[in-house]
């Protein structure tokens, strides 16, 4: 039995070290305060819209027009109530009579996405017999764009919207290149066909559409002018917690006891801010970036740097989760299998004070079960001659993802009450949460099959897709790509009310899902943090919006 420490003959990723540093631990109290005056001019501002949206009449074009653009600069949270009723209104009033694309597809994409359903088949009227869209339509981009948008909300077996997402896409693909480049609707096309609305991280989507909405022929001013303070004043709040956070990672020095791990604290606080973003829920907010943070080391550490022996053990002791066994691991491995248990003892602490402690459990049921899933892939790794099946390893695969864990313990710090019930769906693997874990595993094993190869990891999904049925890498990317097609497709289906849970359950698994698009597509921009992410980082956490 090894006990060594981290020697020169172990195997180091390379990963880059960190891009930031302890950059954030500048943002001090005094910096990012808050003013009376701001929360006051923003309290202001906030009142008026909440009279203008109660005000507008439901059955208009304008309050749709004004919801959408609510929700897209990111002030919608403050106006939960107000647009639930408005939205039911609209759902209720059947209106069945408008030749306005735009409007119709607007009104289906709103409608949906608060969870009610509506046909599909509200489109009928823009098709032709054989069920393709009617080429007039080609010269309405705003329609073009909204039907687009609409489609994304679609299920399995809607063809109607299958079609609607083929047709606008060619069309807005050839429009956008004859726009000329400082045409404000070539910005938002290309931000669509880049990422559409559906699976966009709500603070990334506020943050560009701050300068769409800008630009645009006639922007509400008042809406635009406490959008942009709300963002600055919420950036404000994250920089001050993401100090905190980088003080605590800074104190556990494990940038140095773990150099084969990739520091990523402030890509992993943005990953949690795309989870939730709301002030309400700082605390579940620096709850869940501590437990992603150390499970990121785990996964470093199972992946590629300890030897298999020295993973019998440390998945023994996190099983028994006891300070005792701490006794029974390596030595370089004790610091992070203390501060593991240290994050969950402070959860306990802190819950204990609201009655809150079983929710506890279900987060430590959730990790020991990640944990099993990682040295499930080490044994496989370990037994030259055991290659597992496709089957066998997509459901280790889908809880290795570390969406299920994650699911679960995103709901820990929330202020909501959230009933027992909720914890056991979570734990039964509800279709929600496996289709969020598949598009997390698929993406993430697209971008790094390569790399994985070379580095002779355990066999990726892709991998054994490709030997057991004899397929190209080529056919694998296609099939896995469509997975995650219908994978998006399942998640829109369990936001249809009745839901089994309440909502703001679901959005957390459906936010899960957008960070993964958001940071998988083309390339893993949390392994290489020095790119796209970077960027995104700026615009969240450190530029602020001019005013």
């Amino acid at each position: 039995m090894t006990t060594s420490s981290p020697n020169k003959s172990r195997p180091l990723a390379n990963f880059h070290s960190t891009v930031w540093g302890y950059h954030f631990l500048s943002y001090t109290p005094q910096l990012t305060e808050i003013t009376n005056q701001e929360k006051v001019e923003v309290d202001e501002y906030k009142e008026t819209i909440r009279k203008m949206l109660v005000e507008t009449p439901d059955a208009s074009e304008q309050k749709l027009v004004l919801i959408d653009a609510i929700q897209r600069l990111g002030v919608a949270y403050h106006f939960d109530n107000e647009i639930e009723t408005s939205i039911q209104n609209i759902f209720y009033a059947s209106q069945q009579n408008d030749d306005n694309l735009h409007v119709v597809s607007l009104r289906f994409r709103l409608v949906r996405q608060q969870g009610h359903y509506i046909s599909s088949d509200v489109f009928k009227k823009f098709t032709e017999q054989d069920g393709k869209f009617k080429e007039t339509l080609t010269n309405d981009v705003q329609g073009l764009l909204s039907l687009y948008e609409a489609s994304h909300l679609r299920v399995r077996d809607e063809e109607i919207l299958e079609e609607a997402l083929t047709f606008t896409t060619t069309h807005l693909e050839s429009i956008v290149s004859n726009l000329s480049n400082n045409n404000s609707l070539k910005v938002e096309v290309t931000e669509a066909l880049s990422q559409p609305i559906r699976m966009t991280l709500p603070r990334m989507g506020a943050r560009k559409y701050i300068s769409i909405y800008e630009n645009n022929d006639a922007p509400n001013h008042l809406l635009l002018k406490f959008a942009k303070l709300d963002f600055n004043m919420l950036q404000k709040f994250h920089q001050r917690e993401l100090s905190e956070l980088t003080r605590w990672w800074k104190d556990l020095d494990f940038a140095n006891k773990y150099p084969y791990a990739r520091d990523r604290l402030v890509e992993c606080y943005f990953w949690i801010l795309g989870v939730y973003f709301e002030p309400k829920y700082s605390r579940a907010r620096k709850m869940l970036t501590k437990v992603l943070k150390v499970t990121s080391i785990l996964d470093d550490t199972f992946d590629a740097y300890a030897t298999y022996d020295e993973l019998v053990t440390f998945t023994d002791a996190i099983q028994r989760w006891d300070a005792n066994a701490i006794d029974s691991i390596p030595p370089f491995m004790r610091p992070v299998y203390q501060a593991l248990l240290d994050i969950y003892s402070e959860m306990e602490q802190v819950l204990f004070k609201e009655g809150k402690l079983d929710r506890v459990y279900y987060a430590k049921y959730e990790m020991k079960k990640l944990v099993r899933a990682y040295f499930k892939e080490a044994q496989w790794l370990n037994d030259a001659n055991y290659i597992p099946k496709y089957e066998e390893h997509m459901e280790n695969s889908l809880v290795s993802a570390a969406y299920m864990m994650g699911s679960t313990t995103s709901l820990i710090g929330m202020e909501e009450f959230i009933s027992k019930e909720t914890f056991e769906w979570l734990m039964n693997e509800p279709l929600i949460v496996r289709a969020s874990s598949l598009i997390s595993r698929a993406m993430d094993d697209i971008v790094g099959h390569e790399v994985e190869q070379e580095r002779g990891h355990v066999a990726s999904i892709i991998e054994c897709y490709m030997k057991e049925y004899g397929a190209s890498k080529q056919e694998a990317y296609v099939k896995f790509q469509k997975e995650v097609t219908n994978a998006w497709k399942d998640i829109n289906k369990e936001f249809f009310h009745p839901t089994e849970v309440p909502m703001f359950v679901l959005e957390r698994v459906l936010n899960f899902a957008r960070v993964i698009d958001t940071l998988y597509k083309e390339e893993d921009g949390y392994t290489n943090a020095k790119g796209k992410l970077k960027n995104m980082i700026n615009s969240i956490l450190i530029e602020s919006v001019k005013i």
